[in-house]
């Protein structure tokens, strides 16, 4: 249980998840999705070879033979256990398994066609059996969801008397309509309830001999069966009784058939949805042009031209790969988004649908079989367990240290990140020295050129890096095993526009007075800060060029507007401004705020047609005035009047004797 629920969270992590959703595209039958839902990598080889095998035939019957003719069967088990237990199949059942009949036929001649390709695959006709007796005696008995006329020789002639039988009914009751014209309110008869009827008017109803069956929704016509018709109707329905039960005798009678051979066709169901499965391992190798690996038994991994399963063929650069023959671990360093998450997982993912009898990715490739992957990708934080991202990957990378064996297949990402870089990096060094035990293969992704240099001069571990187009700033995404990479950062910060004197400050502050590992002067700086700085502090040739200015440029930024002293408003307090829109209380009038409050919070209110001085209590702001009027608004075209605007504009312009403005609370 517990490598169950491991092996599924690998699976979360290396997306075979993801994979195994674009496999049950591929498949038909419900039973073939759940087998590849559980699918799990093989532990033994025999079975491994023989998953791998299948898929290989697959796809080759597939280019050869085109798309076999699988279908669902789904309920034809169910369909067979009721005839089993003696129930009476419905024609469209029977016809249902009449149908896969007809399949299993159809997928027998495929196969037949496959063998002339020298296929073994194909040689799992044998073991189907179409059954084509039962087959027939369904097609010949049962069409179109009915029982036929020609299933038996009585249900052919009760069907015909039953015809016979209804057209003397329905020649009594024309004869009758002919003989009393005058009685019938239409000329054609017409059925009611089973029973062949005339329309008679209602006021001739007792002219007719006949059983009333039905009127018209007025009432003025009356639906009679005649007399003569009515003996015939009787004699129908006993014909009728006869075909039913003739009818669920030849029903019983095939479903007895469909019971006695369940063995052989639950067989054949057997049989379509297994190879349902191994097509769909085919048809999946053919949409990725997938390629048989060659499984190893010594600990060695050999891509050649790797995808990722998931990304565009079209975008996606092929991967080379190799470990083993004495390297068991590689340590790959490189540029953020370089793609060193992606070559491990597309590393891990190959080799975990090896394992699981599918094709591979790749243009060709040789893998050996791993016990288990353990793995550690992505942050981990989970705020329900108060994890942080160090802790979950401390926790994960402990659980893995458990379980890890010679046989075991790692993939770690971000080795030692999410803590201070000096304790991390001592971390990481001692998680690798506990994987070198272990003996097993491990790929891991980092950024602390001390574990670079670990892996240089370690036995049995190797660095590589992923290749980075300085020119573009673009990554390349393709892996240089043996060589250490660089993260770029400085390059790439410069290329974006980070000024000399930024980046001289950041390589003093990386590099100067660390000791460089390899080399004996403490104080010495490595050649990454040579490059940078250059040896008379100004920037190196690396990024001399790419620097567009010695300082960085200020962009105009907007600017906060502040309010002069004392004009701002104290909303909802026992100021108002002028022009405020109001509610007068408790009388709930609605006005505008003329003058502002005195001393004592009175304030003067325009109402309709008035003017009231009133206590600031007493008063609601609704709308204040800079939210109505522009800035700067002539508030007198509200409040004052026509005479005195036009005397104001008057005086502004000159002196107008002996004439003065009077406002309501004396002379302006």
């Amino acid at each position: 249980m517990d490598r169950e629920v491991k092996m599924y969270q690998a699976e979360k992590i290396l997306e075979f998840d993801k994979v195994k959703r674009k496999w049950e595209e591929c498949a038909l039958t419900e039973y073939a999705r759940e087998v590849i839902r559980g699918t799990a990598p093989f532990l033994s080889e025999r079975e491994l070879a023989a998953g791998l095998r299948e898929t290989t035939e697959a796809r080759n019957m597939l280019e050869k033979c085109q798309t076999p003719p699988l279908v669902s069967l789904e309920g034809i088990r169910e369909l067979l256990g009721e005839a089993e237990r003696g129930q009476c199949l419905a024609p469209a059942e029977l016809e249902k398994l009449a149908s896969a009949l007809v399949a299993v036929s159809r997928l027998k001649d495929y196969l037949e066609r496959g063998k002339m390709h020298g296929i073994s695959l194909a040689y799992y006709e044998e073991n189907l059996e179409p059954l084509e007796d039962v087959r027939e005696q369904i097609r010949s008995r049962i069409w179109n969801e009915q029982v036929c006329d020609n299933a038996s020789g009585l249900l052919k002639n009760l069907r015909g008397d039953i015809m016979r039988t209804e057209d003397k009914m329905r020649e009594k009751a024309d004869g009758v309509m002919r003989a009393q014209k005058d009685c019938m309110s239409d000329s054609f008869s017409t059925i009611r309830n089973g029973h062949v009827c005339i329309p008679v008017k209602k006021e001739c109803k007792s002219k007719v001999s006949g059983v009333l069956i039905d009127k018209s929704s007025t009432g003025s016509t009356l639906f009679i069966e005649p007399s003569a018709s009515a003996r015939c109707y009787e004699a129908l329905q006993e014909l009728r009784m006869d075909e039913e039960n003739e009818v669920r005798r030849i029903l019983y009678e095939l479903s007895a058939l469909a019971a006695e051979h369940r063995e052989a066709m639950e067989q054949n169901i057997r049989m379509m949805e297994k190879l349902d499965f191994i097509f769909s391992k085919g048809k999946l190798s053919m949409s990725w042009g997938g390629t048989e690996p060659k499984i190893l038994r010594e600990r060695r991994i050999r891509l050649r031209d790797a995808r990722h399963p998931l990304m565009d063929r079209e975008t996606c650069v092929p991967l080379q790969f190799s470990m083993g023959d004495g390297i068991n671990g590689i340590v790959i360093t490189g540029p953020n988004t370089g793609g060193k998450t992606v070559a491990v997982k597309t590393v891990a993912l190959n080799c975990m649908m090896a394992q699981c009898g599918l094709h591979v990715t790749c243009e060709d490739a040789e893998i050996c079989m791993n016990s288990g992957f353990l793995c550690d990708i992505g942050d981990g934080q989970n705020l329900s367990e108060n994890l942080s991202t160090f802790s979950a990957h401390i926790r994960n990378v402990l659980d893995i240290l458990k379980k890890v064996n010679r046989e075991s297949l790692v993939v770690m990402d971000e080795l030692g990140s999410g803590t201070d870089p000096a304790e991390g990096m001592g971390i990481a060094v001692a998680i690798l020295e506990e994987l070198k035990k272990s003996g097993a293969l491990y790929l891991v992704t980092t950024h602390y050129p001390e574990i670079k240099a670990y892996a240089e001069k370690e036995e049995g571990v190797a660095n590589a890096r992923m290749t980075f187009d300085r020119e573009n700033l673009r990554p390349l995404y393709q892996m240089v095993i043996g060589e250490a990479g660089e993260s770029c950062a400085f390059y790439i910060a410069g290329r974006l526009g980070m000024p000399a004197s930024m980046l001289r400050r950041a390589a003093r502050a990386a590099y100067e007075g660390r000791c460089v590992p390899g080399k004996n002067t403490a104080g010495e700086m490595d050649a990454l800060k040579e490059n940078i700085l250059g040896s008379d502090g100004v920037l190196g040739e690396d990024l001399a060029g790419i620097c567009l200015s010695e300082e960085l440029e200020k962009e105009a930024a907007p600017r906060i507007i502040r309010a002069q002293e004392g004009t701002t408003k104290k909303r909802g307090g026992s100021e108002y401004g002028r022009g405020d829109s109001v509610m007068v209380l408790p009388d709930k009038k609605i006005g505008i705020v003329c003058r502002e409050a005195t001393e004592k919070g009175v304030l003067q209110v325009q109402l309709p047609g008035k003017k009231i001085w009133i206590n600031h209590k007493r008063v609601k702001l609704l709308v204040a005035a800079e939210k109505l009027y522009p800035e700067d608004y002539d508030f007198s075209i509200i409040f004052d009047t026509v005479e005195n605007r036009k005397l104001r504009h008057q005086m502004e312009r000159k002196y107008v004797q002996g004439e003065m403005i009077e406002s309501e609370d004396g002379p302006a």
